[in-house]
């Protein structure tokens, strides 16, 4: 009789165990619209860690991107998020749009994304300054974009009660450019990101260029924006331009298991020139540029990974 009860107590013990390891075992990488390449990137991480990891099975998730990948990872709702080197730093100092410190840490720096004000090829508008009054898609709401386009327009003097704001995803936005539902469009993304690259290959478009004088302003009020030079060219039949740019980061708790975190980064590096293949601006992410975020703190376990390589 007490054999039977102790195979019993064996099995539930064993049941229980195995249905918590298929909870624990499932993750889900944070990414942003499917038009994006939040959503690519954040999908080759989850397949090449679930394939060299043992016991790991992750999914990217489809979300409104930077905030909300912010807060789920500081509320262990998801693994790891993609998101914008301002947003998470203004999570992790608990500011304006987050309600509180985040527990967050960055695992990596990934590449860096460029704020890019879209207007039609025979548009009007020829400066930022000449943005005030228009019908303007800031980015969805929670997404990185809305805070980086918020933040640089009121550094410049622009405030949202002097435009006409509207509240549009990627895929929205471009639509809205389409249809002449909106004057301008802004997408904060990597040089070459999918949803102005099919823009411009129907449409002529043309992107804003910042001044020297603008792009300085922008920096003082947060020097995780530094200017970057967008060559001709590199949307088809679009201008060159000029425009403040932030690092993309992979975001984490930053009670994330050490030993999880180590094998992460140094799988995800192992595996970057399968990466880049699918994802080009992925040839920023290097180890020479982890740290590329001031101010939030890399992972202990992401750190233990630089101090090996550097």
């Amino acid at each position: 009789m007490q054999n039977v009860i102790k195979k019993g107590i064996l099995g539930i013990s064993l049941a229980c165990l195995f249905s918590f390891n298929a909870i624990a075992e499932n993750y889900t990488i944070g990414t942003g619209s499917q038009s994006g390449t939040y959503y690519p990137l954040g999908g080759m991480l989850a397949k090449i860690w679930s394939e060299n990891i043992d016991n790991f099975d992750a999914r990217a998730e489809v979300t409104a991107a930077s905030v909300e990948n912010t807060i789920k990872v500081s509320a262990n709702k998801q693994l790891a998020g993609l998101a914008m080197g301002n947003v998470v730093l203004q999570g992790y100092q608990g500011v304006d749009p987050f309600p509180r410190k985040m527990d967050v840490s960055v695992l990596f720096a990934l590449y860096p994304n460029v704020v890019q004000f879209i207007v039609p090829a025979d548009s009007d508008i020829k400066s930022i300054q000449d943005l005030k009054g228009k019908r303007i898609s800031l980015g969805a709401p929670g997404s990185g974009t809305r805070v980086s386009s918020t933040n640089i327009l009121a550094a410049l003097g622009i405030n949202e009660s002097d435009i006409d704001a509207q509240s549009l995803n990627y895929t929205a936005t471009t639509n809205a450019i389409k249809a002449g539902q909106i004057d301008a469009g802004v997408i904060v993304g990597s040089i070459g990101v999918g949803a102005i690259t099919e823009l411009a290959f129907t449409h002529n478009i043309r992107i804003l260029s910042f001044t020297p004088e603008e792009l300085k302003t922008v920096s003082a009020s947060n020097p995780s924006y530094q200017a970057i030079d967008v060559p001709v060219n590199s949307y088809d039949k679009v201008n060159a331009f000029v425009a403040p740019a932030v690092w993309n980061v992979l975001v984490v708790n930053k009670n994330l298991d050490t030993e999880l975190a180590y094998k992460m980064t140094k799988i995800a590096f192992e595996h970057m020139k399968e990466i880049n293949q699918v994802i080009s601006v992925t040839k920023f992410t290097t180890i020479e540029n982890m740290d590329r975020l001031k101010g939030v703190e890399l992972h202990p376990g992401a750190l233990k990974y630089l101090k090996e390589n550097r």
